[in-house]
């Protein structure tokens, strides 16, 4: 794919990204209307959030394994029109059954988007050149997070729009990058023998599903240690136990027990869930810092964030065009670590009364190490592996870095609801009373509250979000010593298609039988290169005109590429 081409792919990669991210966090603010409106229990509240996470991040190794066996760009579509009817039904629903229900299937698509990106961009840019492109999605990944509530809250505040916007703002993007990816982007696929492991992809799916279900539930709606705990820990533990035994034994694991041995994937992922543990667990509440410990409207609250999103978009920008350049990158690994400790650190000494000023700095130390660290992860790990494992390992990091999000939002967030509580009842036992809602069933609205009231509530959830933030960063350093220990390997500089088809190549006698996947199958004679660029001095022969070794070669190839004179069948 010539440069320009590459860059309109890519241009629909990111807006399915985007789509994909903030999927998950638009609602945030709109929930409260939501359930309202639709008449909801305080159970389905939890479930419409829970929903897409769970279907998103349970289904994410899945999606990497098919994208080792199938068509990449058939799968990312399909990932897409997934979202897209997700997103719809989700707008039209009309009770809380159907809206959970439309969730589940906006979390289906937004994990395959999410294993999928990744996977799509090493198939079409060589490492050495990636990090350029990297900045651009580690920026998206960012700013989606963070500005997620802000536009939920602008389309929820917006009369002539509503709570049903947070779900179709997302389909115009879905819709403009299917045309964009069915448009310019061309991968060869390379025929394999192809056999899912189903039982493994089932067990997987039934193992993290009740662990995910009890670290977004416990603390809220049952306790810590109860039974209900008992049950899911034990049961999604004794699950994951008997998937690793099916997956050592498949022929074509889900998630091959082999990618773990090197060393790259095992330190990348551990350090990408303990960043998400400290990342995600940390700015998913800044927003309610700011609504009710400064007392700022959720619009404001969201353009309050503009300096983590701002601080990540110049980091991860200059990182990937430095990693480019120079072709080394474990430098910015270990400075976005160190400086993620730091910013967390930082915050960790914040309060309601806090200058903005103050705040802005701090946040913008966090936002330079997220851009540095997150994407760089992937690239580390996509560098080390096997082409044939891609999306495998691909996967299992964005898997590592939902899971660490989701144990952290749910584990800090019962901090959270247990230090607020304390800091309550210590200013009713100091003569105050605690305004209805506030002592961990709900969050108050302080400017409904009498002066007395709102400077207690605006003090509790300052110190909490402060005590939130000090919990977190132990993560962000033990991260930091995972990342030390990655060793750093020279980048390649060929894409995983050429890898793939040199592996295939060697494993079929140096026969690598591949074709474009929109191509029809009859134009492809066995035996055929087409799409696979050989490096020169190995004897190869172009295929026709404008078959030599130049980014116009690489796309005017034609079917029926023969074996080489000579060259043994």
């Amino acid at each position: 794919m010539p440069p320009r081409q590459v860059l309109q792919a890519v241009s629909g990669l990111v807006a399915g990204l985007f789509v994909a991210i903030l999927a998950g966090t638009v609602v945030a603010n709109a929930l409260p209307r939501i359930t309202a409106e639709l008449g909801a229990s305080q159970s389905s509240y939890t479930w419409v959030i829970i929903a897409e996470l769970l279907a998103m991040t349970a289904t994410v190794p899945l999606w990497g394994k098919l994208s080792d066996l199938y068509s990449k760009k058939v799968l990312l579509q399909i990932s897409l029109g997934l979202f897209v009817v997700g997103s719809l039904v989700a707008g039209f629903s009309q009770g809380a059954g159907m809206l959970i229900f439309s969730r589940v299937v906006q979390g289906l698509g937004a994990g395959g988007l999410t294993a999928l990106t990744q996977v799509v961009m090493a198939a079409v840019i060589p490492p050495r050149k990636l990090g350029r492109y990297s900045g651009v999605f580690g920026a998206v990944f960012s700013g989606a997070t963070v500005a997620g509530p802000l536009i939920g809250g602008l389309l929820v505040d917006t009369s002539w729009l509503g709570w049903r916007w947070c779900f179709f703002i997302g389909v115009p993007f879905a819709l403009l990058a299917i045309a964009l990816l069915q448009r310019t982007l061309h991968l060869p696929h390379v025929r394999r023998d192809v056999k899912i492991d189903w039982l493994g992809a089932f067990l997987i799916v039934a193992g993290v599903s009740p662990l995910l279900i009890w670290v977004s539930m416990a603390g809220s709606t049952f306790d810590w240690f109860s039974w209900q705990t008992a049950a899911l820990v034990g049961g999604g533990t004794l699950l994951l136990a008997a998937a690793v035994r099916v997956e050592s034994r498949a022929a074509e694991p889900i998630i091959p027990l082999s990618i773990f041995r090197i060393r790259t994937v095992a330190l990348t992922s551990l350090a990408s869930l303990l960043a998400g543990v400290g990342l995600f667990g940390g700015t998913v509440f800044l927003s309610q810092f700011f609504q009710v410990a400064m007392g700022k409207s959720p619009t404001t609250a969201g353009l309050m964030s503009l300096p983590l999103i701002l601080g990540s978009l110049t980091a991860s920008t200059f990182a990937g065009h430095r990693i480019s350049a120079t072709g080394r990158w474990k430098r910015y690994l270990v400075a976005g670590t160190v400086l993620m400790t730091a910013g967390l650190a930082l915050l960790s000494t914040i309060g309601s009364h806090t200058p903005f000023f103050v705040l802005s700095v701090y946040m913008a130390v966090l936002g330079t190490g997220v851009g540095m660290l997150m994407q760089n992860l992937v690239l580390a790990a996509q560098n080390d592996v096997p082409a044939n494992t891609l999306g495998s390992a691909t996967s299992v990091l964005s898997f590592s870095r939902s899971m660490g999000g989701t144990v952290g939002t749910s584990v800090l967030g019962a901090v959270l609801a247990h230090r607020v509580a304390t800091e309550l009842s210590a200013g009713r036992a100091a003569g105050g009373d605690t305004p209805g809602g506030a002592a961990g069933h709900g969050v108050p609205d302080p400017t409904t509250l009498p002066a007395p009231l709102r400077a207690l509530v605006e003090n509790a959830y300052g110190t909490a979000t402060a005590e939130l933030f000090l919990w977190a960063t132990p993560f962000a350093l033990l991260a930091l010593i995972a990342v030390l220990f990655i060793e750093e390997k020279p980048l390649k500089t060929t894409t995983s298609t050429e890898r793939l088809a040199e592996e295939s190549a060697i494993a079929t006698g140096g026969r690598a039988l591949s074709a474009p996947a929109d191509t029809p199958r009859a134009d492809v004679a066995e035996g055929s290169t087409r799409g696979v660029e050989e490096p020169c001095g190995q004897g190869s022969v172009p295929s026709g005109p404008g078959g030599g070794r130049n980014e116009r070669g690489r796309n005017s190839r034609v079917a029926g590429t023969v074996d080489r004179p000579g060259h043994p069948s």
